[in-house]
């Protein structure tokens, strides 16, 4: 297994795209946990995704409870990005078949979800700023994440 990114019910169809394209530059399966705030599928993702949507692996799933089975089933850590998270990010040892999971857009995740992170990491930030848009948030870990695990192409 590789690293891989997961979207909660994630709201802006172009962030989804955009991440979407950064998981096919950087190799990591891109998994969408629904309801999106959007109609998921190609389409939606084109105008972020350009034409890299068709260089990713990228899967669906009908609800946090069915993508969660599936992780813990496959025995894959979940890895929770979060303002409140304890460890900052560049002091977390990630591991090669990590699942590291963004909240929504507009609200994060639910208490449930983040009971259910087996780690809670943040990006840190300027006093002041509330967070940073999700797309690039997801490029900052996973490249992060990648680098530790010797993961990083070329």
């Amino acid at each position: 297994m590789t690293l891989r990114i997961a979207l909660y019910c994630p709201d802006i169809a172009q962030n989804a795209g955009a991440i979407l394209r950064t998981g096919a530059c950087l190799g990591a399966e891109v998994h969408i946990i629904e309801p999106a705030g959007f109609p998921v599928g190609d389409a939606g993702f084109r105008r972020a995704g350009m034409d890299y949507i068709d260089k990713v692996v990228w899967r669906r799933h009908a609800s946090f409870a069915a993508f969660d089975a599936e992780r813990r089933a496959e025995g894959s850590r979940l890895v929770l990005l979060t303002t409140a998270g304890a460890e900052p990010l560049f002091g977390f040892s990630f591991q090669p078949d990590d699942v590291i999971l963004f909240g929504r857009e507009s609200a994060g995740v639910p208490p449930e979800v983040h009971g259910a992170a087996d780690a809670r990491v943040r990006i840190p930030m300027r006093p002041g700023v509330r967070s940073l848009n999700v797309a690039v948030s997801a490029g900052i870990v996973l490249a992060e994440a990648l680098r530790q695990t010797g993961g990083l192409p070329g």
